[in-house]
C-alpha cells in the first residue's frame, strides 16, 4: 500500500453533506429492500443448514457494535461459530494473526464446519442488509468496531466512526483479513475523505466480485 496518509478529517463538514447522505439513505433502503426480498430462499436454505449442523444453537447472532459518533448498535450475522464463542475468545487472544484492536485467527476452532462455507463467501454478513434498511448502517462504509476495539483505538483511528458503518468498504475489496490495522484505518478514512455515489457503486461492483471469488476472507 502506498505510503499515503489521510490529513485531519473535518466532522462538522462531513456531518454537512446532506445531498449524498439523503441519496445514499435512499439508495440503501431500495437496494436493502429487494436484496431481501430476492434472498428470501437462499437465507431460508442457510438457516436449515446451520441448524443441521448445530441444532442447539440460534441460526443468527447478533452482537453490539458502534456505529457513527460512537452509537452502540446490534449488529446481525448468520451464526458461523459454536454458541459460546463469545466466552471461549479470552484463551484465543494470544493467537492473534493481525496487528491492532482487531482478532482474527485463521484456524479458529470456534467457528462451524457450515461457518467455514457462509464466512469464505461473505454469506454470514448478508443479515447486515436489516441493519441497512433499519439505518443502522449503509451498505458502503467502515466497518463498525466492537467497544473493546475502541479502548486500543487513538484519536486519528476514531475519525473511522465520523461516518456511518458499512457491510463492504475500501479495505475489504484491497484485501480484507491480508491488511494489517493501520492499513485497514488508512483505507477507511481514504474512502471517507473520497466517498461519493459513483465510489460507493464502485466498492458495491468490486465486492460482489470478491464475495465470487473470494480474497484472503476467514
Amino acid at each position: 500500500m502506498a505510503a499515503y496518509k489521510t490529513a485531519q478529517l473535518d466532522r462538522v463538514a462531513l456531518d454537512h453533506r446532506y445531498i449524498y447522505y439523503g441519496i445514499q439513505r435512499l439508495f440503501d433502503i431500495v437496494a436493502s429492500s429487494i436484496s431481501l426480498i430476492l434472498l428470501a430462499l437462499p437465507f431460508l436454505i442457510v438457516a436449515i443448514l446451520i441448524k443441521r449442523d448445530d441444532p442447539q444453537g440460534p441460526v443468527f447472532y447478533s452482537q453490539i457494535r458502534l456505529g457513527k459518533h460512537q452509537r452502540p448498535f446490534k449488529m446481525y450475522k448468520f451464526r458461523s461459530m459454536v454458541v459460546d464463542a463469545d466466552k471461549k475468545l479470552a484463551d484465543l487472544l494470544k493467537y492473534n494473526e493481525v496487528d491492532g484492536a482487531r482478532f482474527k485467527m485463521k484456524e479458529d476452532p470456534r467457528v462451524t464446519r457450515i461457518g467455514h462455507f457462509i464466512r469464505k463467501y461473505s454469506i454470514d454478513e448478508l443479515p447486515q442488509l436489516f441493519n441497512v434498511f433499519k439505518g443502522d448502517m449503509t451498505l458502503v462504509g467502515p466497518r463498525p468496531p466492537l467497544k473493546r476495539e475502541i479502548r486500543g483505538y487513538s484519536e486519528y483511528a476514531k475519525q473511522r466512526l465520523y461516518v456511518k458503518p458499512g457491510c463492504t468498504g475500501l479495505w475489504q475489496v484491497t484485501g480484507r483479513n491480508g491488511v494489517g490495522f493501520d492499513e485497514m484505518v488508512e483505507l477507511d478514512l481514504q474512502y471517507i475523505e473520497k466517498s461519493s455515489f459513483w465510489f460507493d457503486l464502485k466498492i458495491m461492483f468490486m465486492t460482489v466480485k470478491i464475495m465470487v471469488m473470494p480474497n484472503s476472507t476467514y
